[in-house]
């Protein structure tokens, strides 16, 4: 166990070193990569809290300091550096779009002042600091959006996913879906992988399998915009094998949270079909 909270508090070191070290980091290491980083520690220490709840073990240090007083700390720690991060991110992206719609005005001004000039041959005006960003970065005319960036590689990873789900290769999706949730933890777009992942199983006629992806979208985004439908979809599955009264009461969970989203009609037409009082 100590082993564990060690390799823990040395990761940890690692990431708060980003901050002190921040020209010596790689060039194609993005804050995104970072986010997700700080994102599986943050997991790595949640999982030793339920393993040290769970098992009563309670570990002195000099001064009376436990094993879970020290998670306690280095989980406050991950928050704010993600928080952090965030922030930064979202910082660098609006001063990269601002500095270069001023260049590219300036661009523009400058060819009305020359002689010959073809206005019209300029060009897009390339990004300050070389940045070509997966993400589209939001120009004057756009709402600001405080959404964070995704990491190298995650959205093509989820997008293979889903192709392969539009193909009928509903096994390779389920698949693809899974390892998706795997090595993007704390995704934007993990709630909507796993709803994806219980279409797929669903489509396979895996009702178990589905009802588990499903509740594993509800439970990581229960606010979020799959929610309705993935709470509506568990309830259908849980049905479909068989847990009748589960499937009611999940069902009627619906209407309850989500008054008014199409969803709730749907859940519905399935406590009818199932006979929930």
């Amino acid at each position: 166990m100590l082993s564990l909270v060690r390799g823990t508090v040395l990761a940890l070191g690692l990431v708060t070193g980003f901050s002190v070290a921040g020209p010596a980091l790689a060039q194609d290491q993005t804050l995104a990569d970072i986010r997700q980083q700080l994102s599986i520690l943050y997991i790595d220490v949640q999982r030793l809290r339920t393993e040290l709840s769970t098992t009563g073990a309670v570990i002195e240090t000099v001064g009376g300091v436990t094993a879970l007083d020290r998670l306690n700390a280095i989980e406050a720690e991950l928050q704010r550096l993600t928080s952090k991060t965030e922030e930064l991110e979202f910082r660098i992206n609006q001063i990269t779009v601002d500095g270069t719609n001023r260049i590219g005005d300036l661009e523009f001004r400058l060819c009305e002042l020359e002689a010959g000039c073809d206005i019209s041959a300029l060009g897009d005006t390339p990004m300050l600091g070389g940045i070509d960003s997966a993400v589209s970065l939001p120009t004057a005319n756009d709402p600001v959006s405080n959404a964070p960036a995704l990491a190298v590689g995650e959205q093509a990873d989820f997008d293979q996913a889903k192709a392969q789900m539009v193909a009928g290769d509903f096994r390779g999706a389920t698949e693809g879906f899974a390892a998706f949730v795997l090595n993007y933890p704390g995704s934007p777009l993990s709630a909507q992988a796993s709803y994806l992942r219980g279409e797929a199983f669903e489509s396979l006629g895996e009702m178990t399998n589905a009802a588990r992806a499903y509740l594993d979208s509800f439970s990581g985004d229960p606010q979020g915009d799959t929610a309705p439908e993935a709470l509506y979809k568990l309830g259908f599955s849980l049905g479909a094998i068989g847990q009748t009264q589960e499937a009611c009461i999940t069902l009627a969970e619906v209407g309850n949270r989500f008054p008014g989203h199409p969803a709730v009609a749907e859940a519905q037409s399935a406590q009818r079909d199932l006979g929930c009082q």
